[in-house]
């Protein structure tokens, strides 16, 4: 089965950043042929790192928005960051999605920090101080915006990628569409189940979520590059057009 395998990103200094996710966020880091590859063990995604781009500002419009590490404890990772001087902010339960915080990395790029459990559900004792963000993390979303879903979906379909959340945010004015290459059974058939939530957030690799809002013309990111898809045969490609 094809896997989600890296996102590819053109930054100022590969090198630098790379530094900051194995430091910072207790991620590996290899140099490549064209750059930098950081990423946790397992079957999650990496993000693939060259030269090339500039700093970053981002805005509502772009179409790649963020990564997403899920994680056993946001607090110890909240406190952890706050410590070593990063701006974070509080950790906090956003609706009947999760509880979370976010943070941006030097260059600019988003990152949300995601726990397993919702607000006040997570097991005493949970997380380990001596690890980086108390260990346990991993990417579990690649998040990107849609203006018409049902491009989208053809999209992920075409690639083989199985629908296994849908979570309306209606006061904000957007849909999360979560989308993976598994053969997972969901605990509840029913895409927006509230009960789906937190067994997602303890999947193994990493989802495609999809913003949408509807109507929305999405602006590419000067350096996102696209995602990566490796196939069973190890061979990769990057995919742009979702």
């Amino acid at each position: 089965m094809p896997r989600l395998s890296g996102i590819r990103l053109s930054v100022y200094d590969p090198e630098v950043l790379a530094d900051f996710y194995r430091s910072h966020l207790g991620m590996t880091a290899r140099e490549t042929a064209d750059g930098w590859r950081v990423g946790y063990e397992g079957i999650d995604a990496d993000i693939l790192l060259r030269s090339g781009g500039a700093a970053y500002s981002p805005a509502r419009s772009d179409r790649y928005w963020k990564i997403g590490i899920t994680l056993p404890n946001v607090d110890m990772a909240f406190d952890q960051l706050s410590a070593a001087g990063f701006d974070v902010s509080k950790p906090h339960q956003f609706r009947d999605i999760g509880y979370m915080c976010h943070l941006s990395d030097p260059e600019g790029f988003q990152i949300e920090l995601l726990q397993h459990e919702f607000e006040g559900k997570r097991p005493p004792g949970v997380g380990n101080p001596s690890l980086p963000l108390g260990g346990g993390a991993r990417i579990g979303q690649i998040t990107l915006r849609s203006g018409d879903i049902d491009a989208s979906r053809r999209s992920c379909e075409d690639l083989g990628m199985r629908l296994l959340s849908v979570q309306p945010v209606t006061d904000f004015g957007f849909t999360l569409y979560f989308w993976a290459f598994t053969d997972d059974i969901l605990p509840d058939p029913d895409f927006e189940a509230i009960e789906n939530r937190n067994w997602l957030w303890k999947r193994a690799y990493t989802t495609l979520e999809i913003q949408h809002v509807d109507g929305l013309t999405p602006t590419r990111n000067p350096g996102y590059a696209g995602i990566v898809i490796e196939g069973p045969a190890n061979t990769e490609t990057v995919e742009n057009s979702i």
